[in-house]
Parts: structure tokens; C-alpha cells; sequence
């Protein structure tokens, strides 16, 4: 038994202030949409990204995002997968059956094939992050840029054995117009994000899941960015999505048609 079903055409104002297009199918999760007890958290809907030129997403780098409700939040984890910390996440996540979408790096990819299929089998969304997370894009040729998404995407498909989901997120949100412009005649969704949780610097999870939580609060909803290679992330996880449930905060889910 499916979710109801209602396609639309959202309109988004691009980085250059000229409108874009992505067609994004949203379905609503049914109570039989999965085995959830009642009392977890769940997925409240998910989003089918069609991405179309300029379909550029979060608010810390472009102009427009997701056309999510109030309190409604994408979870979206980075730099993985890293056997302990991502088993980690990925057990809260079944928990609670919530679902994330995970930008690999390429060769993390390669070298955890395992962990990449379990992400996939337990209903996540795979991503590209880049073969090597070079620091920045910027600092590299276009062509050397370019061939290292590519080959992110072909270490993380192979990985998985199966096709992922078009969409990429830059290291460290380094963009260029002419690597925007090359995903975009691809079709490829580019994903920034609207807040972040900093698990680049070094926390307790106590003082992280202050941070991030107050963050939300103040954004009322969005993309946010963890990194299910980060320790401190995956003790925190946990209390971050009871804090969700009972803050009345939903979880979206993206998907690739």
C-alpha cells in the first residue's frame, strides 16, 4: 500500500535571479509504508527530485531550496561511509525509521562496498561527494574537477552495484560557475544546505545537539548537513532525533525518479 501521490511543478530563484524548474513528486508516507511502531519518528513524506538546469538546492549557498513545509527537515550526511561511526547512524536512523541521503566519497565508497549496499538495502539515498573531496573544486582545474566528480559517481554506483541518485554536493560548498553549469547539462541535482550541525569541529555531543537543535529552531525547518564520519555525530544522533519527535519536527525524504 503507497502514499498518496500529488506531482507539481515548484518554481525556485537561482543564484543569477532568473526563476528555474524541478519537477518534485511528493508522497505522503501512509501508516503502512513501513513496519514503524507508533511511538517512532518515521518519515513523514518523501520528495521525488527530477532535477532540471539550475536546480540548485540550500539556502547557505544559493537562492532557493527545497519547497519544504514549517518545521519540516531533510537529514542529509556527508564524507561516509566509515565502518563504526555510519554503522552507528544508520542504526539510530532504523530506530526510528527515518530515512537520510548520504553524499559518499568516491573512494570511502570503494573501499566499504559493504556499507554502501547496507545504506541502499535499509531505504537511504546514495549521493556523490567526489571521488577524493579535493580542498576546494576552486583551488583545481575544471577538468580535474570534473573528472573527480565523475569518478565519485562511478566508485560509489559500482559500490552499490546499482544506479544512485543524481545529485551532488561540492566540498565545502566550493561551486563553480562552469562545474554548476557541467552538472546542470548532466542533470544533476547541486545540493548546498541550510544549516549545519559544524561537526567539523571537535564537540561534545551535548554541546552539538545544543547547537544544531537551536539552529533548527531558529530556521524552522530545512536541509541539514551531518557527517555520519564523525563520532561525536553518531552518539548524538539518537537524543537529535528524540528531540525532533518531540518538538514536532517532520522528516522528508529525498528521492531520484
Amino acid at each position: 500500500m503507497g502514499g498518496l501521490v500529488d506531482s507539481r511543478i515548484f518554481w525556485f530563484p537561482s543564484r543569477m535571479k532568473h526563476l528555474i524548474a524541478a519537477l518534485i513528486t511528493i508522497t505522503l508516507a501512509g501508516p503502512a509504508a513501513t513496519a514503524c511502531g507508533p511511538d517512532s519518528l518515521g518519515t513523514s513524506r518523501i520528495l521525488t527530485v527530477a532535477p532540471k538546469a539550475g536546480a540548485h538546492f540550500g539556502t547557505k549557498s544559493y537562492g532557493g531550496t527545497l519547497p519544504l513545509q514549517p518545521r519540516e527537515v531533510v537529514l542529509t550526511f556527508d564524507d561516509g561511509p566509515l565502518p563504526g561511526p555510519t554503522d552507528r547512524v544508520l542504526e539510530a536512523l532504523a530506530k526510528e525509521c527515518v530515512k537520510a541521503t548520504f553524499f559518499l566519497i568516491g573512494r570511502n565508497a570503494a573501499a566499504n562496498p559493504a556499507h554502501v549496499k547496507r545504506i541502499a538495502r535499509e531505504g537511504h539515498t546514495l549521493a556523490n561527494h567526489s571521488m577524493t573531496h579535493p580542498w576546494t573544486m576552486r583551488t583545481i582545474s575544471h577538468d580535474a574537477a570534473w573528472k573527480n566528480i565523475l569518478e565519485g559517481e562511478s566508485a560509489i554506483t559500482t559500490a552499490a552495484g546499482s544506479a544512485i541518485a543524481p545529485f551532488f554536493r561540492f566540498p565545502g560548498f566550493a561551486d563553480t560557475p562552469a562545474l554548476l553549469d557541467a552538472l546542470d547539462r548532466r542533470g544533476i541535482a547541486t545540493f548546498g544546505t541550510d544549516l549545519w550541525a559544524s561537526d567539523w569541529n571537535v564537540m561534545s555531543p551535548e554541546t552539538q545537539l545544543k547547537l544544531v537543535m537551536d539552529r533548527l529552531r531558529k530556521a524552522n525547518g530545512g536541509i541539514v548537513l551531518f557527517h555520519d564520519t564523525k563520532t561525536q555525530t553518531a552518539t548524538m544522533l539518537p537524543a537529535f532525533l528524540a528531540g525532533l519527535k518531540r518538538e514536532g519536527f517532520r522528516v522528508v525524504h529525498l528521492r531520484a525518479p
